[in-house]
């Protein structure tokens, strides 16, 4: 119980320890004796005040006892009075901070660093440009994905109502005429170009170096490209004359692989040939020709080894004959001809030594067309010798008669008669061929 009277007088000393320090309020007697006037508290100049100093010794003197009693009451008195002193001189509270929970009201040697602070804000500056810079270039970011996707909703239209233009067309056309354009017998009409916005296509300005497109003298050009997908690589290229305006050129890539597989070229706005690489290996295969809305003839590389193997030639609007080289040696070892889409005749060289030996006519019975007459050069002298002669039977031709000239005189030495495929009979001219 000793301590508590300890602990009430260090509290008692409180005001003079405060006063000593500079951090009580000051007193005069009046020059006329009466009461003691109060004497502002003064505040050196960038100093501690005299309320900080105060709150300090007071906020100390507390935490000090606190602390002290875990020794007991002699720690607490202790505690108190070593804190209180600490907190009057310094203005500081052991809590953190200034006294009189001001945080430096009266400024000074506490108040932040002014390079520091200054160093503070130019950093919020910088960081404040960057996330407005960030800003800008996601409003670009989302301003180009909104026309690629309105490039695409535009293109899209354009499908659809060419698809709708088609379908009226088909709608109106007679049964016949749809099988006709079915009919790969039918020539072939050159290909539509969809009529596209200028606005959707990047334009340039440039020079076609002669020879470059079999052309004799150089071409200046107006380039317009369309690149659908943005991956650098257009699937479409109309190059059109800078002088009249005229479309001369399209490119096309029709798988987008990113590679060009179709070239057509105009004269006067219309389609009068075209190159397309079938097989993607970057070189054409086909070769098409157009005069009046139709395709007069085609020549394929079939096999993709650079040589053309098949050509069809057609005639108005219809396939009037067509040559297979299976072999490559420059030669055709197969023609056909046509008459009104109806194949009537072919020629072929069966051993591919490079000259003819079978003729082959045809018939249409029943709407089918059927094999009636074939001709084949069995000597290889180049004339025929053996005539074969077909019957149709259930929509098949069945061999009906043979004839043979054996000697090559020019005159049938022996007749074999069919019967459903069968030989019945056999006739022989010249007595010195039998036995047979």
């Amino acid at each position: 119980m000793a301590a508590r009277p300890r602990l009430v007088g260090l509290l008692l000393i409180l005001p003079t320890a405060l006063q000593l320090s500079g951090c009580a309020t000051a007193t005069s007697a009046p020059p006329s004796g009466g009461p003691p006037a109060p004497v502002p508290q003064s505040t050196p100049a960038g100093g501690i005040s005299a309320a900080q100093r105060a709150q300090g010794a007071l906020e100390g003197m507390l935490m000090g006892a606190m602390i002290g009693m875990q020794g007991g009451p002699i720690g607490a008195a202790i505690g108190a009075g070593t804190m209180l002193i600490v907190g009057a001189v310094t203005g500081r509270s052991p809590l953190g901070g200034m006294g009189g929970g001001g945080g430096g009201g009266g400024g000074g040697p506490y108040d932040p660093d002014p390079v520091e602070a200054e160093r503070e804000a130019q950093v919020e500056e910088d960081l404040e440009k960057e996330v407005a810079r960030g800003d800008v270039l996601e409003d670009q970011i989302q301003d180009e994905l909104q026309r690629q996707e309105q490039l695409l909703h535009q293109i899209d239209q354009q499908e659809k109502t060419q698809a709708s233009a088609d379908k009226a067309i088909n709608e109106t056309l007679t049964e016949e005429e749809l099988a006709a354009r079915a009919d790969p017998r039918t020539a072939p009409e050159p290909p539509k170009d969809r009529d596209l916005p200028l606005s959707i296509f990047d334009e340039s300005r440039g020079v076609i170096p002669a020879k470059s497109w079999d052309n004799d003298k150089d071409i200046a050009v107006v380039k317009r490209s369309l690149d659908a997908d943005r991956d650098g690589k257009p699937e479409e290229v109309r190059y059109f004359d800078e002088k009249s305006g005229v479309l001369i050129r399209k490119e096309q890539d029709r798988d987008y692989d990113g590679r060009i597989d179709a070239w057509t070229v105009y004269e006067k706005d219309q389609v009068v040939a075209r190159k397309i690489d079938g097989n993607g290996d970057g070189k054409p295969d086909s070769w098409e020709v157009y005069a009046s809305g139709r395709m007069t003839s085609r020549e394929i590389d079939r096999d993709g080894d650079g040589v053309r193997d098949a050509f069809y030639s057609y005639s108005g609007d219809a396939l009037v004959e067509e040559k297979h080289d299976s072999n490559n040696d420059g030669k055709p070892d197969l023609v056909v001809s046509y008459e009104n889409r109806v194949r009537v005749r072919s020629l072929e060289d069966s051993d591919k030594d490079g000259k003819i030996d079978t003729w082959t006519t045809y018939q249409v019975v029943e709407g089918q067309e059927v094999m009636a007459r074939t001709e084949r050069d069995a000597d290889k002298n180049g004339s025929p010798d053996v005539f074969e002669t077909y019957a149709t039977q259930k929509g098949r031709p069945v061999l009906a008669r043979r004839e043979e000239d054996k000697n090559g005189d020019g005159k049938i030495d022996v007749t074999s008669v069919y019967e459903n495929g069968k030989l019945v009979r056999r006739e022989i001219a010249d007595p010195d061929l039998t036995p047979l």
